[in-house]
Order: C-alpha cells, then structure tokens, then sequence
C-alpha cells in the first residue's frame, strides 16, 4: 500500500489557469511498480486527495481500480476494505506513507517504509526510511527490497540484466 502526495510525487501541487491540477510522478517509481506486479506484488494505493492525475497514472501503471482509493477520510478502515478484498491481513502487507495521516497505516503494516524526506514522526515509526526524496525513486528502492527479500529480485529482472535469462 502506498500513499500518493509526498510518497509517488514530491508532494507539489500545480494547478493550470484554469484551476485543473498538475502532478510530477517518477519514471523509476512507476518501474518499481511494475517490477512488483511482475514479481506478483499487489499493489493499493490510497490517497487523502481525490486527483484526475493520480486516477489516470495509476491506470497507466495498470493497477486494478479497486485497489486505488483516492479522496480517503480513513486510512486504516480503507486499509480493512482492501484487506478483506485481497483475503490478506497485516501480517503481509507491506506500506509507505510519508506523513502524520500515514500512521495508522504504517504501525499497522509488517514492513513500514517512507521516503527520505517524511515527516520525522514517519521516519521514526518506519522500518526503512529510504535514502531517496518522495516523487524522486523511493517506491522504487523499497520495491527492490520488497522483492529481494522475497528472492524474487533476479526472476523479475533476469531480463534485462541478463537478456540469456530471457524465457526461462
């Protein structure tokens, strides 16, 4: 589960002239996600804001719109929403929030990350602070974690670091 503000983008917001809003997302944010549903990783998000942006890329990424929630008032009730959809618990779930409204996610999750940047209560509620900025490549760094320690890490990427490994 990952937040979106601060998590996928920098936490900027850029609004148009005419009052349509903008988001900047990293290109290595979204191959993290993509190496983790490679590596058989769902993935939910869940946002505070509702954003035609975040809809839009979140489809890109091919992710199934009822795992993104976008204009939360409760994170950790949607938390239960997408537990009992998924038939997981938090056992299992993995989450990276980047400020204070993330808590409950994050103290409730087997594996809590955030960015480098989040609020210093996240951090220090976190399991991983990553080294790099929300927007900037931290989805991408715990991915990789995430699918190391599940050694799965090779099987996804064996293609392209090894293009012999192709269709193995």
């Amino acid at each position: 589960m990952v937040d979106v503000d601060g998590v996928l983008t920098d936490g900027t917001l850029r609004y148009s002239r005419r009052g349509e809003e903008g988001k900047s997302f990293s290109v290595r944010d979204g191959l993290g996600i993509r190496l983790l549903r490679e590596g058989g990783v769902e993935l939910a998000v869940v946002s505070g804001r509702s954003s035609h942006a975040v809809a839009v890329r979140c489809r890109e990424l091919g992710l199934r719109d009822d795992l993104v929630v976008l204009g939360s008032r409760d994170k950790a009730a949607d938390l239960d929403r997408l537990e009992q959809r998924l038939g997981l618990d938090d056992e299992v779930v993995a989450a990276m929030g980047d400020d204070l409204p993330d808590l409950p996610l994050l103290r409730r999750a087997a594996v809590s990350a955030c960015p480098a940047d989040a609020a210093a209560e996240v951090a220090g509620a976190c399991d991983v602070v990553c080294s790099a900025a929300g927007g900037r490549g931290a989805v991408r760094e715990v991915a990789e974690l995430l699918l190391r320690v599940q050694g799965r890490w090779g099987e996804v990427v064996g293609p392209w670091v090894d293009p012999s490994s192709a269709g193995r």
